[in-house]
């Protein structure tokens, strides 16, 4: 593993994240009450022996920054590094990335600055999966594959979503970029080999999708790059197959893309449920350490929930949800399927005098407020007495301090949700 690169894609604007990526971008979104998910990613590659690691972003980088240059710091006589890589105008450059391959091309420079690179890792930001990269590495030189490509069965319904492939012996044969109706290309349907591969799989995933999740040889990678190609779904990987040995790696574990507010929301709360098929610790999941307290639960009800650290929680209601750091939660609060992201900071004595002085919402959740199915962003401010429900089933919607997406409720970061409120 001492030979690899690894390079993690930041993602462009996040717009369907939106307003989570209103100022930070899709790497630094908060998951788990605690973590971001970057570090998904990180603790993958750290967790494989992987430790040469450049992020690539150029959306609302500061908090990434932040949390990268906090959370992860090797020692001095350590080679390995976690180290950004924002998007920069060179004499040769002077444009944004226009797509993946092109993002991983105007980096090269930065990967061939290490003589040893035999390898070169491409991973996905945005996605919620634990895997062992030694095992792709092990079939991908058992292969002799010029790249390697990890993949998982999925639904018919889901293969819109997905670059579709077919394997034969191990290798990559066919691949179609998100088909709009993968019933349309024959060969594709792969029912059999996959009951044949995992026996108690369901019966409804028929099809492989490809992770976005990349293994090439640099001298393959670098003769790639050498084109006018911008994507790696859209047009590398479709071209490599055709000229390359493009191998398969399967992979039948816990694997998310919460590229939506809607799969952002079910993630988050799948990780809260009895039995849940991800977890942070085994093997680990690595973050800040911010040396909080103990959180301070008195007189509630809690079932099927995350309550991270430092948190203070009052004679309330908590069910199926998480439940962010420094989150405070006053008597008689309700939360339900939902997600509380908590707060960067404290609040003072001299802080809730100023507040009360001048008429202004405390940080945290009020009494008597009953939240359901939503997202509190960090340092929100949500009065006493409110009800956040979405009660007419709006599907979208573009509030003066919220939004709607997906019916789901977001209370986006620092807003202020006056006492009495009713959403």
């Amino acid at each position: 593993m001492k030979d690899t690169i690894t390079l993690i894609l930041g993602g462009g604007q996040g717009t369907r994240l939106f307003p989570l990526t209103k100022d930070r971008s899709k790497p630094a979104v908060p998951i788990g009450g605690k973590y971001r998910l970057i570090d998904i990613p990180i603790s993958n590659c750290i967790n494989s022996e992987i430790n040469r690691i450049f992020i690539l972003t150029q959306f609302n980088s500061a908090s990434l920054n932040k949390h990268i240059n906090q959370a992860y710091r090797f020692d001095s006589f350590h080679k390995g590094f976690v180290d950004i890589l924002a998007a920069e105008q060179s004499m040769e450059n002077r444009d944004w990335y226009q797509g993946t391959a092109d993002a991983v091309r105007k980096n090269l420079k930065h990967i061939l600055a290490f003589y040893n690179i035999k390898r070169v890792l491409i991973l996905s930001g945005d996605q919620i999966y634990k895997m062992n990269f030694k095992e792709l590495f092990e079939h991908h030189e058992k292969i002799g594959a010029a790249c390697s490509i990890p993949v998982l069965p999925v639904t018919k319904e889901e293969t819109e979503g997905f670059g579709i492939i077919k394997l034969q012996d191990n290798l990559i044969v066919d691949f179609v970029e998100k088909p709009k109706d993968v019933t349309k290309y024959d060969g594709l349907n792969s029912k059999n080999f996959i009951k044949e591969k995992f026996p108690d799989i369901e019966d409804n995933k028929e099809y492989l999708a490809s992770m976005g999740i990349y293994l090439f040889n640099i001298e393959v990678l670098l003769d790639l790059l050498n084109t006018d190609f911008k994507d790696f779904g859209k047009e590398i990987i479709p071209y490599a197959i055709k000229h390359q040995k493009v191998g398969g790696f399967l992979f039948n574990g816990y694997w998310e893309d919460v590229g939506t507010i809607k799969s952002f929301l079910k993630a988050n709360l799948d990780i809260a449920c009895a039995n849940a098929h991800f977890n942070f610790y085994d093997p680990p999941i690595y973050t800040n350490a911010r040396y909080l307290p103990a959180s301070n639960i008195l007189n509630c009800s809690v079932n099927e929930a995350l309550i991270s650290d430092g948190s203070y929680i009052e004679n309330s209601s908590i069910k199926k949800s998480i439940i962010g750091i420094r989150s405070i939660l006053r008597n008689k609060t309700v939360i339900e399927d939902s997600y509380v992201m908590g707060a960067d900071y404290y609040e003072s004595d001299e802080g809730f005098k100023y507040n009360k002085l001048h008429n202004i919402v405390n940080i945290g959740i009020g009494e008597n407020t009953i939240v359901k199915n939503a997202i509190i962003d960090k340092n929100a401010r949500i009065g006493k007495n409110c009800k956040l429900l979405n009660s007419k089933k709006i599907d979208n919607f573009d509030g003066k301090n919220y939004y709607i997406r997906e019916g789901i409720i977001i209370i986006p970061k620092n807003s202020v949700i006056e006492d009495n409120t009713e959403i």
